[in-house]
């Protein structure tokens, strides 16, 4: 169990799923908005796994804790693999989730190829040096419309085929066990296990 860890992110939603996604192996989990003048990190790495070390590496020598970040986008087959890197910032530096969906749908009405995925890179860092980067993906198509209330980012357009249920619509417990984020908490925390073992 290790007793705190930052969580380099100022995002509640994804905060609320970290921390249920590591309970049991992190006993508190905080994120940005639980620290006094964090610095301000640019995300301008031209892959997942790029921004992701970026913000554990500054999060975790700015305080000396275990630092978990992780980066996260969306890839659309028929876009060549946008809105990738820059999913949170598709339409413009202050976009919501709402502008982000809009430009979106926008971009791929008229489109038969709706096949898409989200990935999870995530690295944890360790203040001794230590970096562990896995990934983790999720598979399914974008909807024509959103639906469901729950999740944040692209979730209300991302469709689970298997289950015929947007991300937006996942219970708790479906989303934690086969969503990008979770496999990546999940290849992670084996990967720790390992190393323990």
């Amino acid at each position: 169990m290790i007793e705190r860890a930052v969580l380099a992110t100022r995002n509640p939603g994804k905060l609320g799923e970290f921390k249920t996604l590591f309970s049991g192996f992190i006993f508190e989990l905080i994120s940005l908005e639980g620290l006094q003048n964090p610095p301000n990190i640019i995300e301008d790495g031209d892959t997942y796994k790029a921004n992701a070390l970026k913000k554990a590496r500054e999060i975790c020598a700015f305080t000396k804790d275990l630092t978990i970040a992780d980066d996260s986008g969306l890839e659309v087959e028929v876009l060549k693999g946008k809105p990738g890197v820059n999913s949170a910032r598709y339409a413009g530096e202050d976009a919501d989730d709402a502008d982000n969906i809009k430009k979106l749908l926008n971009e791929m009405q008229g489109k038969r190829d709706r096949r898409a995925r989200f990935i999870c890179c995530l690295a944890l860092v360790k203040p001794g040096g230590e970096e562990i980067v896995v990934e983790g993906i999720c598979g399914g198509e974008i909807l024509e419309k959103p639906r469901g209330n729950g999740g944040f980012g692209y979730d209300p357009v991302f469709l689970i085929n298997e289950l015929d249920k947007t991300m937006a619509e996942l219970t708790i417990d479906e989303k934690n066990s086969l969503s990008h984020r979770a496999k990546a908490v999940n290849a992670l925390l084996e990967l720790i296990k390992n190393k323990n073992t």
